[in-house]
């Protein structure tokens, strides 16, 4: 096995095969990934590929692990000003995610990093460990406006990296002590681990979870989304925080035509089951490298249904394989999408899901007396 840098051109809307420019990695390397590319970022000149050119001469390639790297973030809450979402602020504790969901629309910002948003995005992490500190210095700041920051709307904060670093909790420390609302996205159950302090904010309407289930089917579940929770234990999740008084949500994100569309009344009626009171869904999004990565991925696992799920998505993309206008990018247009959002609303309606919507507070907070703000000297 040799490695050569050649020269590539990277366009996402190319239909050339998914693993023509040599970035397939064999399966029983990537054993337990999403992606089964690992293509170079959009932003490198030079991309290497490796091939075998006949001699044997190159030793065996390892299976791929998961490597950490501490990142000392300079600041914390990242702002937005998109009309397409509820919030402006966001917490990402980690960059990278290791469930691998081979959808995740996150995958192009490791490139930023010089990485792939392939393999490299679930297997190469960085950790911000000094989080709830930046959090707690943010905070304290006299212009500070508190708003719901949420927090799993780039990469999972209960990713498996969470045991070990335990970032999320320390953020949702500060958060309690100052009385800061915060709205929490996860395909984890390890958001149980933290129903002590959930359960608190929850008691002065200061937070609200929901849980990513996007499909019931177990077999489905572990070839997209190889190391998220399974989805009984999503629905498990969603029970325990609506049982110790936590508002839960569940979220069908992302809803991929002819692939996991058909589970829309039965996802929401099963979280509706086990004490979820409000929902929402988002379209399959194919930004950048996602396309090549997704149809990469379906032509491995669902080859029969490559066509159909792709022509689908491109009628409500304005033919092509991702559209990011806003007001479209979330839900996309065309009938199609609308018969996606129809059936979503009346599931919700019959189901009493989203009946009651409750802004979450932002009176009660107050000003951490710490944070690296310097005081005053009288």
């Amino acid at each position: 096995m040799q490695l050569h840098a050649v020269t590539e051109e990277f366009d996402s809307q190319g239909e050339a095969a998914p693993s023509d420019a040599g970035s397939g990695v064999r399966p029983d390397l990537r054993r337990g990934r999403g992606a089964g590319l690992n293509m170079s970022g959009r932003f490198e000149p030079l991309a290497t590929v490796a091939f075998d050119d006949g001699w044997d001469s190159g030793e065996e390639l390892p299976p791929l692990k998961t490597t950490v790297q501490e990142e000392r973030a300079r600041s914390i809450i990242t702002r937005n000003t998109s009309p397409d979402i509820s919030f402006d602020r966001s917490i990402n504790p980690y960059r990278g995610c290791e469930h691998g969901c081979i959808y995740c629309f996150a995958r192009p910002t490791h490139a930023f990093m010089g990485l792939s948003p392939g393999l490299d995005f679930e297997t190469r992490l960085f950790a911000k460990p000094n989080a709830a500190e930046l959090l707690e210095r943010e905070l304290s700041r006299p212009n500070y406006q508190p708003r719901t920051i949420a927090i799993g709307t780039n990469t999972d904060p209960y990713q498996p990296l969470e045991r070990q670093y335990g970032i999320m909790r320390e953020v949702l420390e500060v958060l309690d002590r100052c009385n800061h609302p915060v709205g929490i996205v996860t395909k984890s159950a390890l958001v149980t681990r933290d129903i002590d302090i959930l359960s608190r904010m929850a008691e002065r309407n200061l937070v609200k979870v929901a849980l990513s289930v996007t499909t019931l089917d177990h077999k489905l579940s572990r070839a997209m989304e190889p190391r998220a929770s399974a989805p009984h234990k999503r629905l498990q999740a969603i029970r325990k925080l609506s049982e110790a008084g936590i508002p839960a949500a569940a979220m069908i994100a992302p809803v991929i035509p002819a692939l996991n569309d058909s589970e829309i009344e039965a996802i929401l009626e099963a979280s509706c089951e086990h004490g979820a009171t409000s929902a929402g869904f988002i379209l399959l999004r194919l930004p950048l490298e996602v396309s090549e990565l997704f149809r990469d991925w379906l032509l491995r696992e669902r080859p029969d249904r490559y066509r159909h799920v792709m022509n689908l998505i491109r009628s409500m993309r304005n033919g092509k394989d991702y559209d990011a206008k806003w007001g479209e990018r979330m839900k996309g247009k065309g009938p199609y999408a609308d018969q996606i959002a129809k059936r979503f609303s009346l599931a919700s309606k019959r189901l009493g899901l989203n009946a009651r919507r409750k802004k979450l507070d932002t009176e009660s907070f107050v000003s951490p007396q710490k944070g690296g703000v310097q005081l005053d000297l009288f």
